[in-house]
C-alpha cells in the first residue's frame, strides 16, 4: 500500500478521512501542537488516531518553531488585521503545514492528505504550503471533493463501527499559543455577538494588577522581572490576564476565497504583548520608521493570512522588521482590569522623550526662537508658493 500522511487533528473530518484512506493507503497520522494541546489531550488525540486505523500517529511540538517563524515578527509588526484580530489561527495553520509536509518528505509518503472542506482559508493555505515545498507529493482532500456533510461522515463511521459522540458542539474552539478562536452560530450571521460563556476564559477576578513586560530588542523576555523565552512569557502571562477575561472580541474579514467572514476570539497575551511592545515603540523609534514599518507590516499580516509565507518578500519584510529592533527595549507597565487593561508607561535608555532636548509644549532647550521662526518659515514655502501661483 502506498504511503500517506493525513493532517489529524481528531476531530470529524479529518477521523473520516483516516478511516476512508486506510482502506487504500498505509496511513500516518500527525498533529502539531503550536500551543494549547496538554499532554492528556494529546493522548486521546493518538488513541483515537488509531482506533481510525492509521499505522502511526506523531505529535510535533512546534511551538518554539511557530513564535520563532512567525508569532516574533507578529509582534515586531504589532500586527492585528484589520485592526482587531492577532491571527491566531491562520498564524498557526502556516506553521502545522510545513511541519506536516517536512515530516511527510522525512518518511518518503507519496501522498498527503487534509480534511478541510472547500468552502474556507485552511484549504487555501495547506495546499499552497504543500505543493510548494513538495510538487512530487500528489495532496488528497475527502471531505472537499465528496462534499460530504457531517451527518454522511457520522453515518459513514457508524457503519465502520466507530460510534464516537460526534454531535457538534454549539461552540467550535481552537486553542493556541497565540490566541483561541470561537465561532458558534452567532457568528454566521452579522448581528448578534457572542455569549459570554462562549468564551474558555471566564471572569475570575474583579481586582486590578499591575503587570511588567520587558522588552529586549523587540523581543518579550521578562515577566514581572522573570526572565524566560518569549512564548514561555506569553503562555504565563495568558494564564495571568485570563482571569479578568481580557482580549475577547469578534473579527471580520475577507476570506482568501472572497466571501466576507465573522469569528470570534480570546487572546488576552497577544493583545497586551502587541500593545506594551508598540508603546515601546513610539518612545524608542523615529517618525519615519513607525510610517514605513505600518504599512510593511499590514502587508506583512495580509500575505501571511492568505498563505502566501513562503513568498520571499515575507523574508523581505522580516528582514526589515528584525532591523527595526535595535533599540527597542525597556520595561512596559501594564494594569489589567476586568474585561480590559491600561497601558501604563515604558522605562527604556533609548526613549526619544529625552528632557535634555525638549519638554513637548512647555520648554525647548536644543533651539532659540529665532531657529523657530525660520525653520516654519521654510517649512510653510511650498504651500505659499501654490496658493499665490493658483490663486
Amino acid at each position: 500500500m502506498k504511503k500517506l500522511v493525513i493532517a489529524y487533528s481528531g476531530g470529524l473530518d479529518t477521523s473520516y478521512c483516516a478511516v476512508s484512506l486506510s482502506k487504500e493507503y498505509d496511513v500516518h497520522a500527525v498533529s502539531v501542537n503550536t500551543g494549547g494541546f496538554t499532554a492528556e489531550e494529546i493522548k486521546y488525540i493518538e488513541s483515537n488516531a488509531y482506533k481510525m486505523g492509521v499505522t502511526t500517529y506523531k505529535n510535533i511540538d512546534a511551538v518554539a518553531t511557530f513564535y520563532q517563524k512567525v508569532v516574533k515578527y507578529l509582534i515586531f509588526g504589532n500586527v492585528l488585521k484589520n485592526a482587531t484580530y492577532p491571527l491566531s489561527v491562520s498564524a498557526e495553520r502556516i506553521i502545522q503545514a510545513i511541519e506536516i509536509i517536512e515530516y511527510a518528505k522525512s518518511i518518503d509518503a507519496e501522498y498527503i492528505a487534509h480534511g478541510s472542506t472547500g468552502a474556507g482559508n485552511d484549504q487555501v493555505r495547506f495546499d499552497m504550503i504543500f505543493q510548494t515545498l513538495a510538487p512530487g507529493i500528489k495532496i488528497i482532500t475527502p471531505i472537499r471533493d465528496q462534499k460530504l456533510t457531517r451527518q454522511e461522515e457520522i453515518d459513514y463511521l457508524k457503519s465502520e463501527g466507530i460510534d464516537m459522540p460526534w454531535e457538534k458542539s454549539k461552540y467550535s474552539v481552537n486553542k493556541g499559543l497565540w490566541g483561541t478562536s470561537v465561532g458558534g452560530v452567532e457568528t454566521l450571521k452579522s448581528e448578534k455577538p457572542l455569549p459570554s460563556e462562549a468564551y474558555p476564559s471566564q471572569l475570575e477576578k474583579d481586582d486590578e494588577k499591575k503587570v511588567t513586560l520587558t522588552f529586549e530588542n523587540g523581543e518579550f523576555v521578562a515577566l514581572n522581572g522573570a526572565k524566560n523565552t518569549p512564548e514561555i512569557n506569553i503562555e504565563t502571562l495568558n494564564d495571568i490576564a485570563s482571569a479578568y477575561a481580557i482580549g475577547r472580541d469578534i473579527h471580520v474579514g475577507d476570506t482568501i476565497v472572497g466571501t466576507k467572514g465573522r469569528v470570534g476570539f480570546e487572546a488576552a497575551a497577544a493583545l497586551i504583548t502587541v500593545k506594551a511592545h508598540h508603546l515601546l515603540e513610539k518612545h524608542t523609534l523615529t517618525k519615519w520608521q513607525l510610517q514605513h514599518k505600518e504599512y510593511l507590516s499590514s502587508f506583512y499580516g495580509m500575505h501571511l493570512h492568505e498563505g502566501q509565507y513562503l513568498d520571499p518578500v515575507m523574508r523581505d519584510i522580516e528582514a526589515f522588521l528584525q532591523s527595526s529592533q535595535k533599540m527597542v527595549s525597556g520595561d512596559v507597565t501594564v494594569t489589567l482590569k476586568p474585561y480590559h487593561f491600561s497601558l501604563d508607561g515604558i522605562v527604556s535608555k533609548h526613549d526619544l522623550m529625552s528632557s535634555e532636548f525638549s519638554t513637548y509644549g512647555e520648554e525647548n532647550k536644543a533651539w532659540t526662537a529665532d531657529d523657530a521662526k525660520g525653520f516654519i518659515k521654510i517649512l510653510g514655502n511650498q504651500n505659499k508658493i501654490y496658493q499665490q501661483v493658483n490663486k
